[in-house]
């Protein structure tokens, strides 16, 4: 039997030792769930009464589809805000001036290391000290920046990678075809290291719609908090947040379904034409006669 790159393949022995450690892994899982059942059964959180409010029109409308457009909203807007501060602060540490170079640096830094969630509460309050926006929009703001900034940052340093993995031939020889650095940044690196990046940004914005679930703190109505709300309202928390949960899920699927999608078709849209069939030779010669 073959090796393996990482371990050698298990003999005998080691192939018993595993299916007894996976059956009772196996095994210990299903009792944890069956405790777990057990306990919430015994609180009645899973009776059909619990699920019975999902069954009707006036709790999504309430609760449940406000959450959605609370996340959707904010996801969007960060993600787009996200995707063009990071290309800027990307670009701007591949700058070849020492002065954007070094406090494109510092931004990138300083916006990683601090907390998302840290950045939502002190955007959302200082937006409100100084009346930046109206009461209804600050947690909106809050959520904005802080996912704005922070997944800047880090959409900023998958550039900076993207491009320096790219072969250095294609810089020196556009250097030596006369293009400026702003020239060969836009024409050449930055288009062939999207296509590369692709799948890095898409598990970012991945993570910029999960973490819209942060602005519970801030108040802001997103589909976490209203999960909450209504498991408070009609006593049936478990089943609440189990919704929540595969509405989130689905959520992600298809942000990540269409992310994909996207990416294959620019990976088609950038592939060169197909080479031309050589004619036979006697065609060829036939047509330089004039035949």
């Amino acid at each position: 039997m073959a090796g393996s790159v990482l371990f050698d393949a298990p003999g005998p022995r080691a192939r018993v030792r595993n299916r007894v450690i996976t059956a009772v892994t196996v095994v210990a899982v299903l009792a944890v769930a069956w405790v777990v059942y057990s306990r919430l059964d015994e609180r009645g959180q899973l009776t059909a009464e619990k699920w019975e409010p999902f069954l009707t029109g006036d709790l999504w409308r309430t609760y449940v589809l406000p959450g959605i457009e609370g996340t959707l909203t904010a996801a969007a807007v960060s993600i787009v805000l996200a995707l063009i501060l990071g290309f800027v602060l990307g670009v701007g540490r591949l700058s070849t001036h020492t002065p954007i170079r070094w406090v494109s640096s510092v931004l990138v830094e300083f916006f990683r290391a601090v907390p998302v969630l840290i950045m939502m509460i002190f955007a959302y309050f200082l937006y409100a000290f100084y009346d930046v926006f109206p009461s209804k929009y600050l947690a909106l703001a809050g959520v904005i920046t802080g996912l704005t900034l922070y997944n800047g940052a880090v959409i900023a340093e998958i550039v900076r990678a993207g491009v320096h993995a790219l072969p250095r031939g294609q810089a020196e020889a556009s250097s030596a075809l006369g293009l400026t650095w702003g020239q060969t940044m836009r024409s050449i690196l930055l288009p062939q290291a999207v296509t590369s990046m692709l799948p890095v940004l898409i598990s970012q914005l991945v993570v910029v719609l999960k973490d819209t679930a942060l602005g519970y703190q801030i108040t802001f109505v997103e589909m976490v908090r209203q999960g909450t709300v209504i498991g408070s309202a009609y006593g049936n928390y478990i089943p609440a947040l189990i919704v929540i949960a595969a509405l989130m899920i689905a959520l992600n699927f298809s942000l990540s379904w269409f992310a994909t999608w996207l990416e294959k078709r620019m990976r088609r849209s950038r592939k060169g034409p197909a080479p031309m069939e050589a004619e036979p030779l006697e065609l060829q010669g036939d047509r330089s006669r004039g035949v």
